[in-house]
């Protein structure tokens, strides 16, 4: 399944980002942890995909003075994270419609471990530190549970800079009904930074294809609406 989007870079679909101007590297952290079962992911999978195929997220992507780089990976326990699609610059819907073929594409790790939320950001700091040259950039952690493994959330940010790097979180409360309030304490950081809330795992298409428009378009953390909490 991960070949597929070697072939798809290989035959053009999206180009493979490079250190050029872009106005914002996005990129989205999937949790795989236990508590998100093989019809969760189904739902987290086919719900990006279908993002990217929304003509409002679309418009959000392409409508900039400049490209968008954008990266996805996926995470669970301390030692558990692996990259979905390395950084890439989307130029075009035809891009898009590749990134959203290689999400429908995608299959659950068969391994089920704990949350390691630290951890997970720790990982996504390697990979924004490496993003494409791009005016903001943006980490973007969905969840649906607090971190039960490893450093605290806390523990990443004290020992490493994070200057210049956005955090957002998407918490699904499905299982904890406390969750947005425990991503707004620990895991925010930045300017303008806020939790998007999908109350329900059958919430969050919905829920990603808000938090994208909102982050692509950079409307500021003031900017509060129901399903949504302040940073």
């Amino acid at each position: 399944m991960r070949c597929l989007s070697a072939l798809f870079l290989l035959l053009g679909a999206a180009a493979p980002a490079a250190a050029s101007e872009c106005r914002i590297a996005l990129a989205l952290a999937m949790d795989v942890s236990r508590s998100v079962d093989g019809r969760d992911y189904r739902v987290q999978a086919e719900g990006l995909a279908d993002a990217l195929t929304d003509p409002a997220v679309r418009r959000a992507f392409l409508s900039g003075d400049a490209p968008v780089a954008f990266a996805v990976y996926e995470w669970s326990g301390v030692a558990d994270q692996a990259m979905v699609e390395d950084w890439v610059i989307v130029q075009d819907e035809a891009g898009l419609d590749a990134l959203a073929t290689r999400m429908r594409a995608l299959t659950r790790p068969t391994e089920r471990h704990l949350t390691a939320l630290g951890a997970a950001l720790d990982y996504g700091l390697d990979l924004m530190r490496r993003a494409p040259d791009c005016r903001r950039l943006v980490l973007d952690v969905s969840g649906d549970g607090q971190n039960n493994e490893g450093p605290p959330p806390a523990r990443s940010y004290a020992r490493a800079d994070w200057t210049g790097i956005t955090v957002n979180g998407l918490a699904i409360g499905e299982h904890e009904s406390l969750l947005p309030q425990y991503f707004s304490r620990e895991l925010l950081r930045g300017p303008g930074a806020f939790v998007e809330v999908a109350p329900r795992q059958s919430d969050f298409p919905a829920a990603i294809r808000r938090k994208l428009i909102r982050e692509l378009t950079d409307q500021v953390a003031e900017d509060v609406r129901p399903g949504r909490l302040p940073g």
